[in-house]
């Protein structure tokens, strides 16, 4: 199809219409963005058991989470539940304490960083915000600093939070798995076809 509309589109302004043409013909694309992985990463992100630790810990809090949110958001609206509410904040918050250091040793064994290292940068930024916001619940829930409404909104923001750094890896294993599927379908392969 690309190349009919190549063949009949006579437009000089191929850039600005998001075709780049070189001497009448179109260049061929460049990836927008470079692989998550190199081969020697991709193999040492198989070979690290850190890699099936954060497949279950992942989801494991992603479950947690919703059930505390579930809590939380009961106190808030009914006032009843606060134990219960607080002690899967606490609950929540050890997962994420657990899957962040066992996530540096993950990106340690693919990276050689335990963190921020360049494909995971930004995540890794963002996480730092999400454990700042968890450990400070856990400060002002601890030493009663401020109300137990004041507590569940702290829990709240950090949540928020974490729903974004959350859809940030969603998103990294999308692209992880898109680049995947191209590098095993090869050169003028078929993504997703390729075994």
């Amino acid at each position: 199809m690309q190349k009919l509309i190549d063949s009949i589109d006579c437009s000089p302004w191929g850039i600005a219409c998001g075709r780049a043409t070189l001497h009448g013909k179109t260049a061929p694309r460049r990836p927008l963005r470079q692989p998550l992985y190199t081969p020697e990463e991709r193999a040492r992100r198989d070979a690290s058991r850190w890699t099936l630790v954060q497949g279950v810990l992942a989801p494991l809090q992603f479950v947690v989470f919703l059930v505390s949110l579930g809590l939380v958001l009961t106190y808030l609206s009914t006032g009843e539940g606060l134990a219960a509410a607080t002690a899967s904040i606490v609950v929540k918050t050890l997962l994420l304490y657990t899957i962040m250091v066992t996530g540096s040793l993950w990106e340690h064994d693919v990276y050689g960083k335990y963190l921020f290292a360049r494909p995971f940068f930004w995540e890794d930024v963002f996480s730092m915000l999400v454990l700042a916001l968890h450990t400070l619940y856990l400060i002002v829930a601890a030493a009663a600093l401020v109300s137990p409404r004041t507590q569940m909104l702290i829990a709240l923001a950090a949540y928020a939070a974490y729903v974004v750094n959350a859809a940030q890896f969603v998103m990294k294993l999308r692209a992880a798995r898109r680049d995947g599927a191209l590098a095993s379908a090869g050169p003028g392969g078929r993504p997703g076809f390729a075994q």
